[in-house]
């Protein structure tokens, strides 16, 4: 079984590697406009996002309730309980912070393009996957910041709900609803170009990624992330990702859900957005100095999530 290397998890570290090395072209003190530029970007990427979305489909998906609820309830209540249990174990301020760092994980809303990707190869329900993705990225816009509202501001003394909203209605919720409205006129267009347009999204995403770990370099803030804690935090990813993958499986069937709907359960409630989780943490935390260790489990997630569900899609696939 061949396993293909993930090319946007390759760029995510060479681009960690060029913030290490490079990190002064990321920070407040440089005059090239990355701000300006991802902030452009982030509702770019979600204007394109609603002219993907299709209405007549998003409509006629609603008919399979159970999939969704459970998918939704895995994505924004499992997971985040799941890391909430841990919470009480914390024990000092760098433990907080990491801890907060897999809350925010846990509080994000599902990938929409590797959700149905994975789905399709193993031969799942596709249209309830794209239907869940699609509608978790929009959950994710109240829920997402709702949760991390609890913790926040309890280590960071300027988060403001008002302003965080205000950000997500400029930036994230008037882009879609533009596109949302124009989706009829330009949606045959938009999909046509969907390749060009996934390789601007993840432009801009490896834009904040730079931003955000230049930034923590420049600050010495991994300095108190060793070796150990580094693999200790992949440690608790998988387990997440593994407590989370075996609940909505079993779930799936206690609600005795068929084989396609099983497989889009587990695989869209157990993912991850990169997308909605770089650009959630731009406005969330805007310029506190561990926001780099506030995207590392997120990112580990990500590279993990890929490999185990690709492995797993596989073997699902070979069945049939």
């Amino acid at each position: 079984m061949n396993i293909k290397i993930d090319k946007f998890v390759v760029s995510i570290i060479i681009v960690i590697l060029l913030a290490y090395l490079f990190p002064q072209w990321g920070t407040q003190e440089n005059k090239f406009p990355i701000n300006t530029i991802s902030s452009i970007g982030i509702s770019l990427i979600f204007f394109f996002y609603g002219l993907k979305l299709s209405p007549s489909k998003l409509k006629a998906g609603l008919k399979n309730w159970k999939l969704h609820v459970l998918v939704q309830l895995s994505t924004f209540l499992i997971f985040p309980i799941l890391v909430l249990l841990i919470h009480p174990f914390i024990q000092n301020k760098e433990q907080e912070t990491i801890w907060l760092a897999f809350f925010f994980l846990a509080a994000l809303p599902s990938t929409v393009s590797s959700s149905v990707v994975m789905v399709s190869l193993a031969k799942g329900n596709i249209p309830g996957a794209i239907f869940n993705a699609s509608i978790s990225g929009i959950i994710g816009i109240a829920i997402t910041p709702l949760w991390m509202g609890l913790f926040v501001n309890e280590i960071q003394s300027d988060f403001d709900f008002t302003e965080i909203y205000l950000k997500l209605i400029l930036q994230i919720i008037v882009p879609v609803v533009i596109g949302l409205f124009l989706q009829h006129f330009l949606g045959a267009f938009v999909q046509k170009h969907n390749s060009k347009l996934t390789l601007f999204d993840k432009s801009i995403i490896l834009l904040i990624i730079y931003k955000s770990f230049a930034e923590s370099f420049e600050g010495k803030i991994f300095s108190a992330v060793s070796f150990v804690d580094l693999m200790l935090i992949l440690v608790g990813v998988i387990v997440l990702f593994s407590l989370a993958f075996f609940l909505t499986g079993f779930l799936s069937k206690k609600l005795q859900l068929d084989t396609e709907d099983q497989i889009t359960a587990q695989f869209c409630g157990t993912k991850k957005s990169l997308v909605h989780g770089t650009v959630f943490s731009k406005i969330i935390f805007g310029n506190m100095a561990s926001i780099g260790i506030i995207l590392l489990p997120l990112m580990l997630f990500h590279a993990t999530q890929i490999l185990i569900i690709s492995v797993v899609a596989t073997k699902k696939a070979a069945k049939k």
